[in-house]
């Protein structure tokens, strides 16, 4: 069962088996329920998901109560072969939190609102998949061809302050190019456009992303205005730099003199020769699509006819 690790975010790939809810066990002779029962939703890879916000019965259940209720459905999964137990916490409810350790739950991951744990209740070792530990940088190295001209920002708060394309961290849901132009106007006022990723750098253990793995693109844009605005509350310095100039000073860091490089070889023969171009596909997931980034494929190549 290698695929559980390897299909991706195991929440994010749900196929609902049921409606969700806390279901009433038997009445008692009063007519009133005895204690509910927990259900979740069952996804294709043989767990199961508990939102403990849409459990109304749960208001107002104590600690030991909830141990007790979490108990007997996790005897239920495991006689019905659930290999994984997730229970989502709303922050408000955190509370129970004790009680799902204390049966084996661990953290998975959490956000402002809500904490996941998790369960393994398959054989052997959990092979369920870990959190995303990435952190998606993105810069915008806005270059005007016709004066060979580069934007470029000092930022306030470095120890060395350094020169270096705009950017900084990608929103959830954003996609690179957007979070480029985003950034650049953000920082600069400058407006501009995606043309393409000139690069890639990846960092593991990066302090600046909390000890994660960090990713760091650099895409390159093209100029929709010139006058420069800058924030004052993030950068020192902005200006428009001669390309050359960029590519042979000391006072900037190593990854943006080698872009600097890179675009100066695309603008001389070609940006076809360095740029990753970017095609929209539909996903294997209903309604989804994703971005693919690579070298301009030739227009023979395009249908399997041309691989002949």
């Amino acid at each position: 069962m290698r695929w559980l690790k390897s299909a991706g975010c195991w929440p994010s790939a749900l196929l609902l088996a049921g409606r969700v809810g806390l279901r009433a066990g038997p009445r008692t002779a009063s007519g009133s329920p005895e204690t509910p029962e927990l259900q979740g939703e069952l996804d294709r890879f043989g767990g199961v998901s508990v939102h403990l916000a849409r459990h109304r019965a749960l208001h107002g259940l104590d600690a030991a109560a909830f141990r007790r209720l979490l108990q007997a459905a996790l005897q239920q999964w495991r006689s019905e072969g659930r290999v994984a137990a997730w229970l989502h916490v709303p922050i408000l409810q955190s509370h129970f939190i004790a009680s799902a350790a204390s049966l084996g739950f661990r953290f998975h991951h959490a956000d402002s609102h809500s904490s996941t744990l998790t369960l393994w209740l398959g054989d052997g070792p959990s092979r369920l998949p870990g959190y995303a530990t990435h952190q998606v940088g993105v810069a915008g190295a806005v270059f005007d061809d016709s004066t060979r001209k580069v934007l470029v920002v000092q930022d306030r708060n470095k120890l060395k302050n350094m020169w270096k394309f705009p950017g900084g961290l990608s929103e959830p849901g954003e996609d690179i190019g957007d979070t480029a132009v985003r950034e650049v106007f953000e920082e600069t006022g400058v407006k501009s456009e995606f043309r393409s990723l000139l690069s890639i750098r990846q960092q593991h253990g990066s302090p600046g992303a909390f000890g994660k793995s960090d990713m760091y693109l650099i895409c390159r844009l093209q100029p929709c205005s010139f006058t420069i605005n800058f924030c004052q509350q993030e950068c020192l310095k902005c200006e428009w730099m001669d390309l050359e100039k960029l590519a042979r000073i000391d006072n900037t860091t190593p990854i943006t003199r080698r872009v600097a490089r890179l675009l100066l070889y695309g603008h001389r023969e070609g940006f076809d020769k360095i740029d990753l171009s970017m095609e929209e596909f539909p996903a294997v997931y209903t309604g989804l699509f994703y971005k693919l980034y690579h070298r301009e494929l030739p227009e023979s190549y395009r249908d399997t006819a041309g691989t002949d």
